[in-house]
């Protein structure tokens, strides 16, 4: 089952707060930028670069993910590791709602989706 529209409203306010902390200057947006979407239960932040052979080309790289789990009501989270899967983060693998999730992202403790 998809995220109700009054969570949807919820979140959104929330990750566009997040992006308006993390987003890096507008002059040097074209060159790396963050963003979010929103996939059924599931909240993914990604980094956008151009294509190293392609400028013209933007691409979009995995940085975290939390899923909503509705027999708990829980948000779990999750990082992207270098062998292409999600993996849950440890230190928090799970949080109550959105906000704590994006402050887990942006502390990043363990430099697990910054670096």
């Amino acid at each position: 089952m998809a995220i109700q529209n009054l969570q949807t409203l919820e979140i959104i306010e929330v990750m566009e707060n997040f992006l308006d902390r993390k987003r890096p200057p507008e002059d040097i947006r074209d060159q790396v930028d963050v963003g979010y979407r929103i996939e059924s239960q599931s909240i993914i932040i990604f980094t956008m670069r151009p294509q190293f052979n392609n400028p013209k080309v933007k691409r979009e790289f995995p940085t975290a993910k939390a899923t909503f789990v509705e027999t708990k009501n829980l948000w779990k989270i999750l990082w992207f590791r270098a062998d292409q899967k999600w993996h849950g983060y440890e230190p928090n693998l799970h949080v109550k709602t959105v906000q704590e999730f994006t402050d887990v992202v942006e502390e990043d403790k363990h430099y697990c989706f910054w670096g």
